[in-house]
């Protein structure tokens, strides 16, 4: 009942922010493109700026499955590093340990990714780390713990089930997915992550 429960408010949540966050959300999306609730058919009213900017960065906080606060951490982070705000947002986000093991193919969606770094069953280069906001820096292996490999969900991973639901392996992960390995071979490049954002919005919207 619960997992139940938890479906249904990310399918109303990808609703209502116009992305599919699972899979289960992009079917439903394909059936109802349109929000949520009894007037989600209706035409919306044009949006404030200030509206357009919220909306923006709760579709890239839902992407990432992260709280506010965090968030804001990672802008900060990023607004003093040199380059473009908006795209080092990006690219520290998917340095995230749950973001990397959900591109290697080791989970469906970012909640199982989360869930399987918390339960300690990832490792980085011979470590367990529980913490999903681990930043994994280049050159480091993720890995999946040797006692946790017969698990049937790493098992299903492994042997490729993921890969209809998920986009393709970006370049800057080697990935040995029947070893349930990756390796980030180097930072990763705004153009070459999938998600669903225009960052400078987000900026817009941190920087008001």
């Amino acid at each position: 009942m619960a997992n139940n429960t938890r479906a249904r408010r990310k399918v109303r949540i990808s609703r209502a922010l116009g992305i599919a966050l699972t899979p289960k959300a992009e079917k439903y999306l394909e059936r109802r493109p349109y929000a949520p609730g009894q007037h989600g058919r209706a035409r919306r009213k044009q949006d404030s700026d200030y509206a357009v900017r919220l909306r923006e960065k709760q579709r890239l906080r839902a992407q990432y499955g992260i709280r506010e606060a965090q968030m804001t951490r990672v802008f900060e982070e990023a607004r003093r590093t040199s380059g473009l705000t908006g795209e080092n947002l990006i690219e520290l986000l998917e340095m995230r340990l749950d973001a990397l093991v959900l591109r290697a193919g080791f989970a469906r969606t970012i909640a199982q990714a989360r869930q399987l770094v918390v339960h300690r069953h990832i490792m980085v280069d011979g470590a367990r780390v529980d913490r999903p906001s681990f930043r994994v820096a280049e050159g480091q292996l993720i890995h999946v713990h040797s006692r946790s490999e017969t698990m049937v969900p790493l098992q299903v991973a492994a042997a490729g089930a993921h890969r209809d639901v998920l986009p393709a392996v970006p370049g800057y992960l080697d990935v040995s997915l029947e070893k349930l390995q990756a390796r980030l071979v180097r930072r990763p490049k705004r153009s070459e992550v999938p998600v669903t954002c225009e960052e400078q919005l987000v900026v817009e919207y941190y920087a008001r």
